[in-house]
Order: structure tokens, then C-alpha cells, then sequence
């Protein structure tokens, strides 16, 4: 005889099937919130980190593709010369807009900070590199001033933009804001 069931009473041996039917709901629910947090029905994640590997490697696989290039290690690499690439100082005008993010747009703002004396004495070394998708990316670095350290764990945004990672505007109207112009521009 099963805990809490009569066999005289019928009833009581309903209840005993609705007791076991409550574990087993429970599991249905922690699988389906899991999938969902996965993102397995959107096909995309939201920007958080992956999920721990598991024993379904269906999940993980479109969760790699989904928040990463094809070609990570590519991608980081030209992540890295073109970022340091826009802020040394000795990189053309014309250069530096073929590497910011809707640079032809930009060239006000991107004037403004390249003309300034301290924007002339910038440049940056990217330290780490982050997808958040396949089109985007974080980006730490380190930004000098004269060849001094003055942001030592700056962070900004990276995008693939007709096929070439550049500097996001978001992180140019930044560190234009941030050396006291308030008013960076048109695009900012």
C-alpha cells in the first residue's frame, strides 16, 4: 500500500496520483524555463553570459553562434589593430573615419576630437575583448596621454559595420563628453 492512500476510500487514491503529478510538473516547468532562458525559442541570447556547458550540446551550439562572429579569433584581431589604430595619433584623418562607426556622418565630432591638443596626444591598448553578438562587441582598453596612462581600464564598444570592426560613436561621444565638451556634435 502506498503512504497516504486508503483502499477503502477512493478518493484518497486520487489524491495520491495528484501528489505524485506535483514533482513531475515541478520538472516539466524547471525544463521549459531553462529553455527558455537559454533563449532556444528567439534563436538569440540577451547579452548575458552563456549558459554552464550541459549534457545537450543542441543548446549550446546555436548560444556560441548567436553571441560571437564566425570567426572569433579573426574578429578580435582586427577588433584590436583597428581600435589602436583609430586612436594613434599619427593616423590620418580620413583613416580614423574608415574606422569609427558611421565615420563619414561623424567627421564633425571626429574632427572635434582629433583637433583637440590632448585628442592629438591620445592612444589606446586594447587589453580585452568581449562578442555580445556577432556584430558587436566590449572592448577594454587602456588610454594614454602622452604616453601616460590616464584610463587605465577604459571600456567602449566595438561594431562590424560593412565588414570591418570600428570604434562605436557611443564610445567617441564619450570620451569627447568626457573632456569636457558638452557638446560634442551632430551624431552624439
Amino acid at each position: 500500500m502506498v503512504l497516504g492512500t486508503s483502499p477503502r476510500r477512493g478518493t484518497d487514491r486520487g489524491r495520491g496520483r495528484v501528489r505524485s503529478a506535483v514533482p513531475a510538473a515541478a520538472a516539466v516547468l524547471l525544463i521549459a524555463s531553462a529553455a527558455v532562458a537559454c533563449g532556444d525559442d528567439s534563436g538569440g541570447g540577451d547579452g548575458s553570459e552563456p549558459p554552464e556547458p550541459s549534457v545537450e550540446k543542441t543548446v549550446e551550439a546555436p548560444e556560441k553562434s548567436a553571441t560571437a562572429p564566425a570567426d572569433p579569433a579573426a574578429a578580435e584581431k582586427q577588433v584590436r589593430t583597428n581600435w589602436e589604430k583609430f586612436f594613434d595619433p599619427k593616423t590620418s584623418m580620413k583613416d580614423k573615419e574608415a574606422l569609427l562607426e558611421n565615420g563619414s556622418r561623424m567627421r564633425a565630432v571626429l574632427q572635434s576630437f582629433s583637433g583637440d591638443e590632448r585628442g592629438k596626444q591620445v592612444a589606446a591598448k586594447v587589453g580585452k575583448v568581449e562578442f555580445t553578438s556577432p556584430k558587436a562587441a566590449d572592448v577594454t582598453y587602456a588610454l594614454t596621454l602622452k604616453g601616460a596612462t590616464a584610463l587605465p581600464t577604459a571600456s567602449g564598444t566595438a561594431v562590424n559595420q560593412d565588414d570591418t570592426w570600428k570604434v562605436s560613436v557611443k564610445t567617441l561621444c564619450a570620451l569627447v563628453k568626457l573632456s569636457g565638451n558638452a557638446s560634442p556634435g551632430p551624431g552624439c
